[in-house]
């Protein structure tokens, strides 16, 4: 606790006045008797400021949750430093707004949970610094929480899945797979040796200036890659997959990148337009670099299948793969790990869209 908070002071200290007052709002029930343990997550580890309220039992009590893509769609991608500033802004009324809409008064809380790792230093030192101080002034317990065990756990809020199962976690800012033994016990099977398929995907779609599409002016990167998509044809482009002959689960973007990023080169001097306009072929781009992203990471899930199967790590007959991250939310990626979960007598679950990507119910629960 004590590096926590010197930690946290590095980044963020609300005043104590600021948070006394935050507190002072809330109408307290010394009478009433909670059942269950009721805990308040806290996450920010990256752009979204977001709280929750959750009871031992998965029962989500109160959310809220503050957005920050609008602004960091206009500067082309996440400055830590206004990340920063925009969870200072924002961080107390989410938290607020999530306590109100439970019902449930700060006093009352068993735990506060908060996101401490991985993610931008910036943004999660003004989640843990706010929590350090509820902590300070309710007198509760503090649990520092692991961004990936979070996304990784979740499913089990809404699925009664068994341990050992295994989970898939793609999102902008990370790529791994890990054999999911208990809720704090987890083997890594493979990772990303360099960039997240989110980032790689947000920095096709930067190049190729989606964001000046009518269609995709208000969409994340990701998100304008899988809506042009269907409208190109993948078959344009030949594209080999990363990674085919090494016998491991890594997974590497970076060199699918490197790649895409000569094509649109070549295909603006076959146009004759500069780089900022829209090339015709966006959307063929657009559905190879999504196919080959599913393909790759399909084949590269595939083998941590059969890995764990041969190594009796997973059940023959029931195992399950669990993906999550806000990638999950890919359609046609997700069809691509159906077709590899029917071939391998494995059940796929995903949580629904809204937490696949960063939340306060997760964290809490």
């Amino acid at each position: 606790m004590l590096i926590l908070n010197k930690t946290a002071r590095v980044f963020f200290k609300p005043s104590k006045r600021k948070v006394d007052g935050f507190l002072r709002s809330f109408n307290f029930h010394p009478g009433i008797l909670f059942l269950h343990k009721i805990v308040l997550g806290i996450e920010t580890s990256c752009d979204d400021t977001a709280a929750a309220v959750v009871d031992e039992t998965g029962n989500v009590l109160g959310e809220a949750i503050h957005s920050q893509t609008e602004v960091h769609l206009k500067t082309g991608g996440i400055i830590p430093p206004v990340a920063q500033q925009l969870h200072r802004e924002n961080i107390q009324r989410i938290v607020q707004e999530a306590l109100c809409a439970s019902g449930i008064s700060p006093s009352e809380l068993s735990a506060i949970a908060t996101t401490i790792k991985p993610g931008l230093a910036l943004s999660l030192g003004v989640g843990l610094s706010f929590s350090l101080q509820l902590v300070d002034q309710l007198k509760k317990p503090f649990i520092p929480i692991h961004h990936m065990e979070a996304h990784a756990l979740t499913i089990r809020l809404i699925n009664k899945v068994e341990f050992p199962f295994l989970v898939l976690l793609i999102s902008g800012g990370h790529c791994l797979l890990a054999l999911v033994r208990g809720v704090s016990d987890f083997l890594l099977l493979g990772k990303s040796l360099d960039i997240a398929p989110g980032d790689m995907l947000d920095k096709v779609a930067r190049r190729l200036s989606l964001i000046k599409h009518p269609e995709c002016s208000t969409m994340s990167g990701g998100k304008a890659i899988e809506h042009l998509a269907k409208q190109g044809n993948r078959f344009h482009f030949d594209i080999n997959p990363p990674m085919q002959r090494a016998k491991n689960c890594d997974f590497s973007f970076s060199g699918l990148q490197h790649v895409i990023d000569k094509i649109i080169m070549q295909k603006e001097k076959e146009e004759g337009i500069e780089k900022g306009q829209i090339l015709s072929s966006a959307a063929d781009i657009a559905a190879a670099v999504q196919h080959t992203t599913a393909c790759h990471i399909a084949k590269r899930t595939h083998r941590a299948i059969l890995f764990c199967k041969q190594r009796d790590l997973l059940s023959q007959s029931n195992a399950v793969l669990v993906v999550s991250g806000g990638v999950a939310s890919n359609l046609y990626i997700r069809r691509a790990l159906e077709i590899v979960t029917n071939a391998t007598q494995c059940t796929l679950l995903c949580p629904p869209p809204r937490l696949c990507t960063d939340n306060g119910i997760m964290i809490a629960w």
